[in-house]
């Protein structure tokens, strides 16, 4: 039988622990980005659909004028 050194197991525990922590940190980074990003997905889609509505409506008020003045 080996003996386990309990300093080693110590060590390498801390070491996870950091590691650890790190990687938390990295994590909540990379949710926050995907809040942002997902933040301007939203935006950019009510931007398209605010730009659909507009074309929308100008197309519309065309082809009344048109019919109005073709009678």
């Amino acid at each position: 039988m080996v003996p386990i050194d309990s300093e080693l197991l110590k060590g390498e525990r801390d070491r996870l622990r950091d590691a650890l922590r790190e990687t938390e940190a990295q994590v909540r980074k990379v949710e926050a980005d995907l809040k942002a990003l997902r933040q301007r997905e939203i935006q950019t889609k009510r931007e398209i659909e605010a730009l659909s509505t507009l074309i929308e409506i100008k197309d519309h008020r065309e082809v009344k004028a048109e019919g109005s003045t073709g009678a």
